[in-house]
């Protein structure tokens, strides 16, 4: 029973998404996807968003960052 508890944890937890070596924010499982949930300024304009998986997650967390660096 409780290798199933900890299978079940290692597949909910938190990825964490970094643009330039910073940490921006996590992705956790979420509705066949990954939410996004912010934990620095730069990226706040992502929060919550729901992606189909972590590759495209930091794709669209990074042009986010980096754009609002230009600005």
């Amino acid at each position: 029973m409780q290798e199933n508890s900890l299978n079940r944890a290692e597949r909910l937890r938190p990825i964490v998404i970094e643009v330039g070596g910073e940490p921006q924010g996590v992705v956790v499982p979420s509705e066949g996807g990954y939410k996004f949930v912010a934990v620095k300024l730069p990226a706040f304009a992502m929060d919550g968003q729901h992606f189909p998986s972590i590759e495209t997650a930091h794709l669209a967390v990074r042009r986010a960052v980096e754009e609002g660096d230009a600005a």
